[in-house]
């Protein structure tokens, strides 16, 4: 029995970016309009609670989770912890936990510029 060798694979080459990289800063009043946002939508969610308590096919109640969502991911960008918040408010009674402020409050943790430091923009065009 003859062995063949097998030819050596080659891997292509991919360019991963480092975590750091991926994540974008966040300006001060981004930070502070989505923790706004967040805060607002728990407490309405919390103090209408009853009147919003029609069930987990509450219309109001998930279109305020809706509109919250999309908010926030245009302010601070998509982030995974946001996909939790978003699904745990169909549960009952777990939408009295402030979920939205919470998954905001981890999402931009270390995210937050300075506000000493420039804003990242393309680069100076040199010619």
């Amino acid at each position: 029995m003859s062995q063949t060798p097998t030819p050596p694979y080659e891997e292509p080459h991919v360019e991963r970016l480092g975590p750091k990289e991926a994540q974008r800063p966040i300006t001060p009043g981004r930070h502070r309009t989505a923790l706004f946002v967040a805060m607002a939508a728990d407490a309405i969610q919390w103090v209408l609670g009853p009147m919003l308590l029609w069930g987990a096919a509450s219309p109001v109640d998930d279109v305020l989770d809706v509109v919250v969502a999309f908010v926030l991911v245009r302010l601070i960008g998509f982030h995974w912890l946001l996909m939790p918040a978003f699904v745990t408010k169909i549960i009952p009674f777990v939408d009295l936990v402030p979920t939205w402020t919470a998954a905001v409050w981890l999402a931009t943790r270390g995210r937050v510029m300075k506000t000493d430091e420039p804003v990242p923009g393309p680069a100076p065009r040199v010619d």
